[in-house]
């Protein structure tokens, strides 16, 4: 025991935190972060993470050696039909679920990054008398935020701005693999990796784990403007879009490599220039965390979070915006290429990209987190 009381090796003394953050990569992907984060601090802390059968977490997560335990989602619908009236009982089943499991681990404080998962987690918490830490990663909040940081201790918000009570603003946790990357140290590695020249001016097309139409559209029709002007292209499609295809290019000219999904995307990163892609909020907190510059296509449906996402990094040099509606094989040979060959311009863009980032946004949460199960709010 330290003279304090605490456990050796364990922060503060805390032996159990709960995360909960299920349904999608940008719920999932920042939760694994900071359990990473927290693992570095010590070893020996008990994590817990939260899902639901049916999201990505029941691969994401085991394969990351983390514990999952999966509760009932309590989805909301979006217009009132008769699936609203079961609701209350499916959060009072929920709720009960959660808050034996948080008795089972002994729960010192639940973490909530939103989605189906994170509501009945705390309410389960609240009523369990645990504190809760929220985090938001978009800049619109979703229901699940909105009534979390009403009884959190501490709500933590990626994007400066959100409209999220008593948010302050931390930044998008990461994998290390992302935050921990030098680029330039990378880059001949990388381009290898991908068939690539090694001194080609490079851009980045993707639009997801499962790709998006119209980007893949356009830069198809835009291939023979990038490559004729000496620009190299690592496009990934989405593993669906098998149709979308380039024709070989001529010996000499520079390559245009076309894969079904980047497994490895810190290499794709350092890999590349520029990226063309959407603006969800991982994507756009790892563009700006590995100092990669951007040209971001929101998608052109919801409540246009993505534009918002992309904004901080926009107005601060380190990207631009084009609507999915005016993206187009005209547009990329009159704004990107000129950009691409310009490596004055390009390493403009790349310093005001790094200078929005927040590489440490893992250990600043992971400090919160400890503060509050300690009691040191």
């Amino acid at each position: 025991m330290t003279a304090g009381g605490a456990p050796e090796g364990v922060p503060g003394g805390v032996r159990s935190v709960v995360l909960a953050g299920g349904g999608t990569g940008g719920h999932i992907e920042p939760m694994l972060a900071l359990a990473d984060a927290l693992r570095r601090r010590d070893a020996g802390v008990r994590i817990t993470c939260l899902g639901t059968a049916r999201g990505m977490e029941t691969r994401l997560v085991p394969a990351r050696g983390y514990d999952l335990r999966l509760i009932p989602p309590v989805p909301l619908p979006r217009r009132p039909t008769l699936d609203l009236l079961r609701v209350p009982g499916r959060v009072r089943r929920s709720v009960a679920e959660t808050r034996a499991l948080l008795d089972e681990v002994g729960a010192e404080v639940v973490v909530g990054f939103g989605g189906y998962v994170a509501l009945p987690a705390y309410l389960a918490a609240r009523r369990a008398g645990v504190p809760v830490v929220v985090h938001e990663q978009n800049a619109l909040p979703g229901l699940a935020n909105r009534v979390g940081a009403r009884i959190a201790a501490r709500v933590a918000v990626t994007v400066p701005g959100t409209p999220l009570h008593r948010g302050e603003h931390v930044g998008m946790p990461l994998r290390a693999s992302i935050t921990t990357l030098d680029r330039a140290a990378r880059r001949a590695e990388a381009r290898a990796t991908f068939g690539l020249d090694a001194d080609r001016p490079t851009l980045l097309v993707f639009g997801g784990s499962q790709g998006a139409a119209s980007l893949n559209r356009a830069a198809v029709a835009a291939a023979d403007a990038l490559t004729a002007a000496g620009v190299q292209v690592l496009h990934a499609r989405g593993p669906k879009n098998t149709d979308v295809t380039v024709p070989p290019r001529p010996a000499g000219a520079a390559p245009y490599v076309v894969v079904d999904y980047l497994e490895r995307m810190d290499l794709a990163y350092a890999a590349a220039d520029l990226a063309l892609c959407r603006s969800g909020a991982v994507t756009v907190a790892e563009l700006s965390a590995v100092g990669l510059p951007a040209a971001f296509v929101p998608l052109p449906i919801g409540n246009g979070e993505q534009r918002r996402n992309a904004l901080p990094v926009v107005e601060a040099g380190g990207a631009f915006l084009v609507d999915d509606a005016d993206l187009s094989a005209a547009w990329i040979g009159s704004t990107l290429v000129p950009l691409l060959t310009d490596p004055a311009a390009l390493a403009g863009y790349a310093a005001h990209a790094a200078a929005a980032g927040v590489p440490d946004a893992d250990d600043r949460l992971a400090d919160i987190v400890l503060e509050v199960a300690t009691g040191d709010r």
